[in-house]
């Protein structure tokens, strides 16, 4: 029995040994493979519990020079390039693909066909074959439907679009890297239907919704296609342009731009100005003056730019020239980015006056000769006032060569004289720091 027993405890002691053996070799390979593991991460320039920090390099193991710097620019370029294609790419199937099935649901006459409920059965049957894509709503279906027959409805619509293509110069936008990419899709057209146009493929499906909701017109819709791709318009901005009718305003400024101004900047300025300007975002007393407006949209100042448009650099309000040892002030100068020039722009609450006309050739005058740098273009003047008459105007212009516009505002808000009364709080508010000044100088009294 105690053979047995030893016998027992020989066979215990060797599995032990055997497992702690075991378990010994287990940890020197965990740690040799930890090791390779560390040392490899160290070869590839990261570190353990690092997120991928680049090793450092020492200065000896390492010669750069221009040639160097150029290939590392060379590359991010490349790479950017490449980011920006793909999203294009992406952006312009996913655009396709929602002409085709807008164009579907019209020329196959799908409601008479199949009910009035077929969008929606098509949009049911969409995402339960696609449950993880997004854009098969019911609502959005309708909206391709919208797309294509606003632009297909129109028999100028294939023209309008052949002209603004034609239009657009695609190497002045940030979108010229791409151009090309677009134009040698092999996008899948139609036989006797509306093409898809492939300047939409340069807008984000959520800016073309925002464009055929608002516009009544295709020319409208693709002034406001146009400008989403010249200037990279966010669907907020698209938006705000929108809301203020650029389309209807731009151009409207009595001016002599096109005749003061060399080609394309007066044509340019001409079109970047509007006939009106709406304040709706400033609110002032009834008897306002020329000092309050101006410091309504100084506080405003990120308003007006949007009211303003595109392009628009504020420099400074009353901004100061010494002119023969006099300080002359403007009321407020900006630089257009587009234009590449100093704006003068004067604000009069009154009717235009025929000597506003003379006061701001002298101001824009004043700019050129101690403001403007030899880079910029000849500063342009702009008065917005009250109203004016264009007979008037057209007179005042008569014999000044210095190229001014003159344009009108409206819609601001008139504060009614409540607002400058004290509301019930701040009189209780008053009374009782008047009660507490009293009872402190009676106690100041008592103490004498």
């Amino acid at each position: 029995m105690r053979n047995m027993y030893l016998l027992f405890r020989i066979k215990i002691t060797t599995v032990r040994t055997c497992f702690h053996l075991g378990h010994v070799e287990r940890k020197l390979h965990e740690k040799h493979v930890k090791r390779r593991i560390w040392g490899s991460c160290i070869g590839a320039g990261r570190k353990k519990n690092d997120k991928e920090r680049p090793r450092a390099v020492r200065t000896h193991d390492i010669t750069l020079d221009k040639e160097y710097v150029q290939w590392i620019h060379d590359i991010k370029q490349r790479f950017r390039s490449a980011q920006i294609k793909a999203a294009v790419k992406v952006n312009s199937e996913q655009l396709l693909f929602n002409w085709q099935l807008g164009r579907d649901l019209v020329i196959k006459r799908a409601e008479e066909k199949w009910g009035r409920g077929v969008v929606e059965q098509v949009s049911l049957d969409l995402q339960a074959a696609f449950p993880e894509a997004k854009g098969f709503s019911a609502r959005n279906l309708w909206f391709m439907k919208q797309w294509y027959t606003f632009y297909s409805s129109a028999d100028n619509a294939v023209q309008l679009i052949s002209n603004l293509e034609n239009q657009i110069d695609t190497t002045s936008i940030k979108l010229k890297q791409v151009a090309s990419v677009i134009q040698k899709q092999k996008l899948k057209q139609l036989d006797s239907e509306m093409l898809f146009p492939l300047i939409f493929a340069y807008v984000p499906w959520m800016h073309h919704v925002l464009i055929m909701q608002k516009c009544k017109s295709i020319e409208e819709a693709l002034f406001y296609i146009q400008r989403t791709v010249e200037e990279s318009l966010s669907r907020n901005a698209l938006d705000n342009i929108i809301r203020a009718d650029l389309y209807h305003s731009l151009g409207t400024a009595i001016t002599n731009y096109d005749q003061r101004l060399p080609e394309p900047q007066g044509k340019l300025a001409q079109e970047l100005l509007k006939g009106n300007y709406d304040l709706g975002f400033v609110s002032l007393p009834e008897e306002y003056d020329e000092e309050a407006l101006e410091t309504a949209i100084e506080q405003r100042m990120t308003r007006f730019l949007l009211e303003l448009g595109e392009g628009w650099a504020f420099v400074g309000r009353q901004k100061e020239i010494i002119i023969s040892g006099k300080t002359r002030k403007i009321d407020l100068l900006f630089y257009h980015i587009y234009l590449r020039c100093y704006v003068v722009l004067e604000l009069k609450v009154k009717p235009f006056d025929p000597e506003y006309a003379g006061k701001l050739n002298f101001y824009v005058n004043a700019v050129n000769e101690f403001i403007r740098k030899d880079s910029d273009n000849p500063t342009i003047g702009l008065l917005i006032c009250k109203d004016m008459d264009r007979t008037e105007v057209q007179l005042a212009f008569q014999g000044i060569t210095t190229p001014m516009g003159v344009a009108t505002y409206d819609n601001v808000k008139i504060k009614e004289i409540q607002e400058y009364l004290p509301t019930a709080e701040q009189i209780q508010q008053q009374i009782e720091i008047a009660e507490e000044e009293y009872r402190i100088s009676l106690s100041e009294k008592k103490d004498r």
